[in-house]
């Protein structure tokens, strides 16, 4: 969104429909399960908070702050989503080796790698069939899927703005795509971290399991195989539209910024020949439909109008807030990310950091270096702490239930492992890397 548009107040009032929107995507899935299942009451919902806040902002004076977030920000968003689901759909991975708590633990360190590169969504899609796969003979798994949400789902998506949807928002505002390399030393240390106390963890599960459990998983091997590789060809022309068709390279979208779409282009070409070229069965062995980004589509054409009015106020009040440091950035990121959507907690602190105007030696996207790291580490490390903290969480947790393993509840997840192995973790990152 630009910022020169934002001088105008608005009032607080007008940040209800962002923060009733979040709530049901929160509470929802929680109290109304089957009602939140279909896609049409979610697009419902979106439209009954959507449209009087459309109307809101068009009759008084701000048209240019919704349209420049729908069609720049909105549109582009589910775009890469959609490019990436749908080339990632075309990929499987089949087989049953040993499950041992160092090939359990590759498992993990591969998801951290591919997540970064082909979206936490995807690389989750890929490898967790495999890995339940690998582990069906074994008694002890629940901890497995746990650490595969931790990890594959959320903190291996770091290291490009393709991984993680806050990444790619931030992206959007003017981060470089090479910046996010930057990030390395603090993705590597929570996830290496985490793979430890995984195997850690997994050693004592596989210690207590029955000898003819294992025995029976030494019995039943089948090598690992893939098929659909080509799609990692496209996936690579996505990356490349990424890094490559910006503002950095491009300077004639300085002066048009609809030539942006270029981009948009190219993802959506590479998606097409994927799902063209992709064998039916694999998608057909992937259970690939395109409910799941229909509803991403849906839930955040709710989010995107509604949270104008949030992102307005925070810019013209952050001074009066007082959030102002960056490991406060990080927490209050972190926090809210937890238990609403990763994706527009970090617009709105991004907003929120350009309301305070701070300036340093280094600014990354109008704000201080610093800043933007918080804002990055907080979205997508925290988005691991709960089920509804990131998309792929809820889905890795379907697969699972799918494949007869007793996931916790949504409270007994956070008791059961974020609070003891991924809060520790976090706040030592924040001592480590954010000052």
């Amino acid at each position: 969104m630009e910022h020169e548009s934002t001088l105008q107040s608005i009032p607080l009032i007008a940040s209800i429909p962002f923060i009733v929107m979040l709530g049901c995507i929160a509470v929802l899935p929680l109290v109304k399960e089957h009602f939140w299942e279909k896609n049409r009451n979610k697009l419902i919902i979106a439209l009954i908070l959507g449209i009087p806040t459309a109307i809101y902002l068009l009759s008084t004076g701000f048209s240019h702050n919704l349209i420049h977030t729908m069609v720049f920000d909105y549109i582009p968003f589910i775009i890469l989503l959609g490019g990436l689901f749908c080339i990632t759909g075309g990929i499987t991975l089949t087989g049953d080796i040993e499950a041992k708590p160092l090939i359990n633990s590759i498992f993990m360190a591969i998801g951290a790698v591919l997540a970064s590169f082909m979206g936490t969504t995807g690389a989750a899609m890929l490898l967790i069939r495999p890995i339940l796969q690998t582990n069906k003979e074994r008694q002890f798994k629940v901890h497995t899927v746990l650490f595969f949400i931790g990890i594959v789902a959320n903190c291996g998506g770091m290291l490009t703005p393709l991984g993680d949807p806050p990444l790619f928002m931030m992206y959007l505002r003017g981060t470089p795509f090479t910046w996010f390399f930057h990030l390395w030393k603090p993705w590597l240390f929570v996830n290496a971290l985490t793979i430890i106390v995984y195997f850690i963890v997994d050693t004592y599960f596989h210690s207590k399991e029955p000898e003819k459990t294992l025995l029976k998983d030494k019995a039943e091997i089948q090598p690992i195989r893939m098929s659909g590789g080509l799609n990692f060809l496209w996936l690579l022309g996505v990356i490349l539209s990424i890094a490559f068709i910006n503002e950095q390279y491009i300077h004639a979208m300085h002066q048009n910024h609809y030539l942006k779409f270029l981009r948009e282009g190219t993802i959506l070409l590479m998606a097409a020949i994927a799902y063209v070229t992709s064998k039916p069965e694999n998608r057909k062995q992937n259970n690939f439909t395109w409910h799941p980004i229909i509803e991403v589509a849906y839930l955040f054409l709710g989010i995107f109008i509604t949270m104008v009015p949030c992102l307005i106020y925070l810019e013209v009040n952050a001074h009066h807030l007082g959030v102002n440091s960056p490991r406060q950035f990080y927490y209050y990121t972190g926090l809210l990310s937890s238990f609403l959507d990763n994706t527009p907690t970090a617009v709105t602190f991004y907003s929120l950091a350009i309301g305070l105007g701070q300036k340093a030696t280094v600014m990354v996207a109008g704000i201080p270096f610093i800043t933007m790291i918080s804002i990055c580490l907080g979205a997508v490390f925290f988005g691991s702490m709960t089920y509804i903290g990131n998309g792929p969480n809820f889905m890795v947790k379907s697969v699972a239930e799918e494949n007869q393993v007793k996931m916790p509840s949504f409270f007994g997840y956070i008791l059961k492992f974020s609070i003891p192995v991924l809060l520790p973790i976090l706040v030592l990152t924040a001592f480590l890397f954010v000052k």
